[in-house]
């Protein structure tokens, strides 16, 4: 397949005991689709058998490609990921798929004919399950602080599902920078700023509670990275802005 239709791009860091699961509901799922499709798992810097997982299934699957990438960051595994697939739509998922694969195909046409689709745990419609009060509180404080500083009306820049089409991930994606948890906001500032149109759908998410996200911890440094978002863009950074 030069250019199948869908692209499945999945960041592992240290995942040797979801990625496994992962991969056959990944598997399973898009066998039944009328689709082309490929699984592109990213691993970036694990010190388990993550990798080794994902050639082992790879060998198995011809859909299914490992990569290697030496940096640590989740947001240097997407941006690998988006950037080396072929699909005519490219979709990231978290490798714990706290989404429902199932959902996959609300976030493609015809269902939704957007530039960029992005889960929402906030829209009305969606469903929480199992999330800890005082995790859904300090989102909504950080989220506050992206609406506030980067993009407004977004309700939920943070939620490890998003499709993107072909086009707007290969422009999009060369001008991330950031490297951590908050490349999303950055790259979602980028496509506004370029002038794309983004979509938040409303999903079912299921809290799991071996989420590497340290909420103190990763809420400080993306602070300080919207700080740098807002540099960038002041310094030319990510291009011209396209103003609609």
């Amino acid at each position: 397949m030069e250019h199948p239709y869908l692209s499945l791009i999945i960041p592992a860091y240290n995942e040797e005991t979801r990625l496994p699961a992962t991969l056959e509901q990944a598997f399973t799922f898009l066998q039944r689709q009328d689709y082309s499709w490929e699984v592109l798992v990213v691993e970036n810097g694990s010190q388990d058998r993550t990798y080794e997982i994902a050639e082992e299934f790879a060998s198995r699957y011809p859909n299914f490609h490992a990569l290697h990438e030496q940096r640590r960051g989740k947001g240097l595994a997407v941006q690998r990921g988006m950037l080396a697939a072929r699909g005519c739509y490219r979709f990231m998922a978290d490798a714990d798929f706290s989404m429902p694969p199932s959902e996959i195909n609300r976030f493609l046409p015809p269902a939704v004919d957007v530039d960029i689709a992005i889960a929402s745990r906030e829209k009305p419609g969606s469903v929480r399950y199992n999330e800890p009060p005082y995790r859904h509180f300090v989102g909504r404080v950080f989220n506050t602080l992206i609406r506030l500083m980067a993009l407004p009306g977004l309700h939920d820049t943070q939620c490890g599902f998003k499709c993107f089409r072909a086009e707007v991930a290969e422009d999009v994606f060369r001008y991330q920078t950031l490297a951590g948890w908050s490349f999303d906001v950055e790259i979602l500032y980028i496509a506004r700023r370029r002038g794309y149109r983004i979509a938040e759908l409303p999903i079912d998410w299921y809290f799991n509670p071996e989420s590497k996200v340290d909420v103190l911890r990763d809420s400080f440094a993306m602070f300080t990275d919207l700080l740098k978002i807002r540099l960038n863009a002041a310094r030319g950074v990510y291009g011209p802005e396209v103003r609609s």
